[in-house]
């Protein structure tokens, strides 16, 4: 429904005058909102992606289709990535045989040494610019300090090296971890290692590892090309990527799939280039069935059959949620609302497409918002939306329901 009048958005609580009963609260009112996809719909749609390669398509041509007018590129060498979960002081390690440590100043490598009351090793800030290496002793339950560095030092271990996080729990790591001193007084902490093993840790946790190799192999040159993408641009920090949904979500060695380490396998080195350097290879979950408009010559809008393909169990094609008349109030903030409706669409796909702007008018006047504005302050999964109703909430029952 484009028009919606959304009434009685700030109920009262009725008082009795007698005080001898107080009538309950008339349930508030909710907007039930319907949409399609989840995420920016730029680039490649993850659940498109498998569709097509139900369809039978091949790697290649699915990623012609998300990344039209691009080329095939190579790229090699290492990554660099912050661990976000590591807001320890320092970086403590589980002490192993073979564990070594890197002097980073002076490129000095020595194996530390082992004892059977010593179970972690850590390296702490020292000074301004110095760093301390110590270990944790089992039997007197204290941290005993084994050497001090001018500068920094990083972990390096035979085959993967166990993180301890301020929890207690541990996550496995391939490569070497060091500090970060990149501000206040702790060390942030960062994964170093090469490209082609970072993505055994990504693909897994940005695809379903049970897709098709096809769909994985499609991932795996994404992920690679973004990778690149970013690395290039962060020359001067400490890192390229974060581990989380904010960059591309990195699960280290525990992580890893024997199907997705097969698609990386099938297409290692590969990435996208446009006119000859790395694209950005934007992908998202779904798109709903179209892709979205980006700043770069291959992201374009257009209809995509793939994303709700026959057999693709595609959970975001479609869904549900409602907000609350005071989340619609915060959204848009013109005061108790009197109407919203969505003025434009993109035009591309079922009903009209993707919200492309919307109407709220209030007590304290009106505005005009896009379709990102209102799917981020809404927290909707998409900008493909649109307002079904006005419904009154069961007493008793949540009225804050959240996208999945």
């Amino acid at each position: 429904m484009k028009r919606l009048l959304v009434a009685a958005v700030i109920g009262s609580t009725l008082l009795s005058a007698t005080a001898q009963a107080v009538p309950p609260p008339e349930p508030e009112a909710v907007q039930s909102i319907t949409g399609r996809g989840f995420g920016h719909g730029r680039g490649m749609s993850q659940y498109g992606a498998q569709g097509a390669a139900l369809a039978g398509r091949s790697a290649k041509s699915i990623l012609d289709f998300y990344y039209p007018g691009t080329t095939v590129g190579k790229a090699t060498g290492t990554i660099r990535i912050r661990i976000s979960a590591d807001t320890t002081d320092g970086i403590r390690v589980a002490a192993v045989n073979k564990l070594r440590l890197r002097d980073l100043k002076t490129g000095k490598v020595t194996t530390l040494p082992t004892a059977s009351t010593r179970n972690q090793w850590s390296i702490d800030p020292a000074g301004e610019h110095g760093a301390k290496v110590s270990s944790y002793n089992t039997k007197t339950k204290k941290w005993t300090l084994w050497k001090t560095l001018t500068g920094m030092g990083q972990f390096e271990g035979p085959t993967v090296i166990s993180l301890i996080l301020p929890s207690g729990a541990v996550v496995r790591y391939r490569g070497v971890v060091r500090p970060a001193d990149l501000s206040g007084a702790h060390f942030d902490t960062v994964n170093v290692l090469s490209l082609e093993l970072y993505l055994r840790g990504v693909v897994p946790r940005e695809a379903v590892t049970t897709w098709r190799p096809a769909a994985l192999q499609v991932q795996s040159v994404a992920a690679r090309t973004y990778s690149v993408f970013h690395r290039s641009r962060a020359t001067k920090r400490a890192y390229d990527l974060c581990d989380t949904t904010s960059c591309q979500v990195y699960g280290g060695y525990d992580s890893e799939a024997k199907s997705a380490t097969a698609a990386i396998t099938a297409t290692a080195g590969q990435i996208r280039l446009y006119k000859g350097k790395p694209i950005m290879a934007e992908f998202s979950s779904s798109n709903g069935g179209a892709t979205a408009n980006g700043p770069v010559a291959y992201q374009l809008m257009k209809a995509d059959s793939w994303d709700a393909y026959p057999g693709n169990k595609n959970p975001n094609v479609t869904w549900t949620v409602t907000r609350t008349s005071a989340q619609l109030q915060a959204a848009f903030g013109v005061g108790t609302l009197r109407s919203v409706r969505v003025r434009t669409r993109t035009g591309i796909g079922p009903s009209g497409g993707r919200v492309a702007t919307v109407a709220a008018v209030g007590s304290k006047g009106s505005v005009v918002l896009t379709g990102d504005q209102v799917r981020l302050r809404l927290h909707l999964r998409s900008a493909w939306f649109a307002f079904a109703g006005v419904q009154p909430v069961a007493l008793g029952m949540p009225t804050d329901g959240q996208p999945g």
